[in-house]
């Protein structure tokens, strides 16, 4: 069988021979793996981040990720900016579903502007979009953040859980070197129906939590690091019936390709990492995770 190729999408045009106008390797997106046997979906990008040698678009990159078997994506929004631009694109393209909020780094600057509250009302008014299925991405991250933005991530957080419980929502969540704060402003608030724990990077402690509470687990192509112990760990007992799988694109590609650019076309590198470690099979696999990402976010049809 021949090596699968770079989706036309993502291949880099031609400079004519001259090595003026070549980009740099680590720039390139890798080849397109094997398609999947049964079709997934992406639940966390960022179509909108310019990524690799020049913006996609998102019908290139969506066809892109469907000759592979990955038929739908949730477009994710980190500010006011990307929020708007999530709902643009969910009405674009009915293979995506979308996601608003200000990212737990970003509410520091908008509370330090005096614009937080207008900034958390307008999320609201773009999340009432029926094709919005989530809040996020939101939570607490304390690897960027530090002394009293800590203190505005906890609040906009708060008012984010507020805003998914009111409307209805899914609660994506961004959790950074704050597992035990996580959970805890989660009990003190009450959890959403649904929460997914994005780019899930705990371990068998918070995994068990999840179990516990019925938090859905994503698992990005970290789980492919070889650093990456601990989400090996917290797969092996994560109840198959709470996994998920995403990209963060054009962030955290998956191994061989780690380094270079992101996009969902890369998910069944991820997905047969899933089916190697648990040992599970593979089509049944997908199965599975297609059939928990329409519990998570709802029908893309």
């Amino acid at each position: 069988m021949c090596s699968p190729q770079t989706p036309d999408a993502y291949r880099e045009p031609s400079t004519g021979g001259s090595q003026s106008g070549a980009v740099s390797p680590k720039r390139e997106y890798p080849p397109a793996p094997e398609p999947l046997p049964v079709p997934v979906m992406d639940n966390h990008t960022h179509l909108d981040f310019p990524d690799g040698k020049g913006p996609v678009g998102i019908a290139e990159a969506l066809d892109a990720a469907a000759a592979v078997g990955v038929q739908g994506a949730v477009q994710v929004g980190c500010d006011l900016e990307s929020s708007r631009f999530t709902v643009q694109a969910v009405q674009q393209d009915d293979r995506l579903l979308g996601a608003v909020a200000l990212h737990p780094n970003d509410a520091p600057g908008y509370a330090d502007r005096g614009e937080l509250e207008d900034a958390l009302a307008e999320i609201e008014q773009l999340a009432a979009h029926p094709r919005i299925r989530a809040i996020g991405e939101t939570g607490l991250d304390f690897f960027r953040t530090e002394g009293e933005g800590l203190a505005h991530q906890r609040y906009s957080f708060r008012r984010h859980i507020d805003i998914a419980k009111r409307l209805e929502l899914t609660l994506q969540i961004h959790d950074r070197d704050a597992h035990a704060d996580v959970v805890q402003v989660l009990e003190e608030e009450g959890a959403p129906d649904r929460v997914v724990f994005h780019c899930f990077s705990g371990d068998e402690e918070l995994a068990a939590i999840c179990n516990r509470e019925g938090w859905y687990m994503s698992f990005a192509g970290t789980l492919t690091f070889r650093n990456a112990a601990n989400l090996r760990s917290a797969l092996a007992v994560a109840d198959p019936e709470l996994v998920l799988v995403e990209t963060d694109a054009p962030f955290l590609t998956p191994h061989p390709h780690r380094g270079r650019p992101n996009a969902s076309y890369m998910v069944p590198y991820t997905v047969r990492a899933m089916a190697e470690l648990t040992g599970a099979d593979l089509a049944e696999l997908c199965t599975r995770i297609s059939s928990n990402t329409v519990r998570a976010y709802g029908s893309w049809s």
